[in-house]
């Protein structure tokens, strides 16, 4: 089945690397550049898929660490596997648990063969490695499964990131070894830190080896950010063309913006969910305090552009009174505006391609001014 994970370049910008295209799988096609919400435990907190939907997400994350853990993959198995478990019928990626493994710097220990760490729900020493990745991510079902890698924090020295780096080379080799499922497309992940030429070498060889596609990770960890788009622009484009580039953990509106201009397609974050938690909501590419006096008489929607439910609905006082209140509501109210932000931003960029308007429309976002979000 893996010829229905198939990817095409629709239109490509004439000033960057950016492109507009359509990455196919078996439980449907996702629109690229696209953003994808987190489900880490099989779930966009306090989104439900229906809301999702309407939302237009296209492609939801869950975490192979977390769902090990609890309930365990055996029992979303049972059910018939991620999307039938949580009630999701569109496109799914699991990430491989490394970077909620390799958080656990405390915890855990690693070598040649994997990592064994403490759970920190009851202490029970658990051992993962490549292949275990790989049979979890198999049970789970999800349509796109990632790699095993070692994810190195930063700072960290070079010589750290290079054995890093190498190492997760040889997982990914494991991991292909392992996979049994040919429905279900294995992207392989560039790891370096902030050390270009590193970059570069990783990239180069994991494209020799003609995957599905291909995830840039250990970003978002510490580093400043300028050193995002950096990575993104010495590393996407030494990518293969007609796989799709999947940029981990990254949602900003100017980090995004970079990254496709360098020719990435995919990416998640938590930010909408936990800036949703906080009180915070993104409109226009600015972050609000909806918790802030100013809201409390204002009787006017987030945004009177916005097509989501929340501002559809409900007033910014509304959400003002919900969020001072500690009402659970108030947090699901946020999260749908704060996802279908995200999803329009990548939208209207995809549109701005398509029109080979890309750098004139979204030229703020390329440059380097501040920016909040």
């Amino acid at each position: 089945m893996l010829d229905k994970f198939k990817f095409k370049c629709l239109k490509a910008c004439s000033h960057t690397h950016a492109r507009a295209g359509v990455f196919l799988t078996p439980h449907g096609p996702v629109e690229t550049p696209c953003f994808m919400p987190v489900g880490t435990l099989a779930t966009v907190k306090t989104v439900t898929p229906d809301r999702l939907e309407a939302a237009n997400a296209q492609m939801v994350l869950a975490n192979t660490y977390h769902l090990h853990l609890q309930p365990g993959e055996e029992i979303v198995a049972g059910a018939g596997g991620l999307h039938r478990f949580m009630g999701w019928d569109g496109p799914m990626l699991t990430d491989s648990g490394g970077f909620q493994v390799f958080s656990l710097s405390k915890l855990r220990t690693i070598t040649e063969e994997g990592v064994t760490f403490r759970s920190p729900r009851d202490g029970k020493l658990i051992h993962i490695t490549p292949e275990r990745s790989i049979q979890i991510q198999n049970r789970l079902g999800a349509d796109v499964i990632m790699a095993f890698d070692e994810c190195p924090p930063y700072p960290a020295s070079r010589e750290a990131v290079e054995l890093a780096t190498e190492r997760t080379y040889r997982w990914l080799e494991r991991c292909i070894e392992a996979h049994r499922r040919p429905d279900q497309a294995l992207f392989g992940i560039v790891q370096g830190g902030v050390y270009p030429d590193l970059r570069v070498a990783a990239a180069e060889a994991l494209a020799k080896l003609d995957l599905p596609g291909y995830a840039i990770g250990g970003v978002s960890v510490g580093e400043p950010a300028e050193f995002i788009a950096q990575i993104a622009q010495v590393t996407a484009p030494l990518l293969p063309a007609d796989k799709p580039r999947y940029l981990m953990g990254i949602g900003t509106y100017r980090e995004m913006a970079k990254a496709i201009a360098a020719g990435v397609d995919l990416f998640d974050c938590v930010i909408p969910t936990r800036f949703a938690r906080h009180g915070a909501v993104l409109v226009r590419g600015e972050r609000w305090n909806i918790r802030n006096a100013r809201f409390r008489e204002d009787f006017t929607p987030l945004d009177d552009t916005c097509p989501c439910y929340t501002c559809l609905n409900f007033s910014r006082a509304y959400l003002c009174h919900l969020i001072r209140s500690k009402e659970i509501l108030g947090y699901t109210l946020l999260s749908i505006h704060n996802i279908t932000e995200l999803i329009r931003f990548n939208r209207q960029i995809r549109d701005a391609i398509l029109a080979d308007r890309f750098t004139t429309e979204f030229a703020y976002w390329l440059s380097d001014e501040p920016a909040q979000v």
